[in-house]
Order: structure tokens, then sequence, then C-alpha cells
């Protein structure tokens, strides 16, 4: 019986407490779609002019070791053009992701890579896929 005083006891003590004012519901805000998917928002920028955007994107080449293909740039309406060639094929996907993260809505990459840096990522690419088809027990190249 002692066990259902305090209960009653501790019920009462708090039916006082939750009753006491609380803060305003804050109202709803609606956020951009992007922002409630990745559950964080996403940070506004200005508006960069055409010039203003391409000279942007010429300074992220400048500091970064892409800068010695000397690729082109060119914006209109808020989308890069870059043109340019390279020994290296990552330069290409470099180049675009620079681009789009000065600000450009949309990357046109007429970049062209060499025909001897495919070969060098063809055989790099091949030399890979065989180190991944040996077997456990198999010995991996001859000892020299």
């Amino acid at each position: 019986m002692s066990s259902i005083g305090v209960w009653i006891v501790v019920c009462a003590g708090t039916s006082a407490w939750a009753a006491a004012p609380q803060a305003a519901p804050r109202p709803h805000t609606a956020a951009s779609p992007a922002a409630s998917k990745a559950g964080k928002k996403t940070p506004v920028r200005p508006k960069l002019t055409d010039a203003q955007l391409e000279a942007a994107i010429r300074a992220k080449f400048a500091k970064s070791k892409i800068n010695a293909d000397k690729f082109t740039v060119k914006v209109q309406g808020g989308i890069a053009t870059i043109e340019g060639k390279t020994d290296v094929v990552q330069h290409k996907g470099t180049a675009t992701r620079m681009a789009k993260t000065a600000g450009a809505s949309a990357v046109n990459n007429r970049v062209q890579v060499s025909d001897a840096a495919k070969q060098k990522a063809a055989g790099n690419l091949e030399m890979g896929r065989r180190r991944a088809q040996v077997k456990r027990g198999e010995p991996r190249s001859d000892p020299k």
C-alpha cells in the first residue's frame, strides 16, 4: 500500500510541473528539397556575373597542378566551357569539379586527353585486373 501512496504523490507533483507555461511553437519554414534530403541546409552563394565566375575558375586553376595544362575558360549564362589538351586523364575531371565548386551552374568540358595518357590508363587498369584475379594460394609474381 505504501508504494501506491508514493506513486500518487509523484504523479501529483508532476502534474503541476507539466502545466507550467511553455514557449510558443516555432512556425514551420519551407526548406529546399535538396536541403531536406541531405539533412542540412546548403549555403546560399551570391549570384556571380559571368566575368566574376570566369575569374574565380581561372584562380582555382592557377592554384592547382592542372595549371600546367593551360586550359581556356569561357563563361556564358553561368555555364562554363573548358577547352584544352592534357596528358593526364584525371585533369579533365578535376577541371569540371573545380568549375562547379567555383559556382558554375553547368560545365561543358571539351578537354582532349592525349592518346598516350589513354593508353597508360588502360595499361594501369589491365594490370590492376590481373592482380585482382590472383588466387590466395598462387604466387603473385616470379621472385627476381
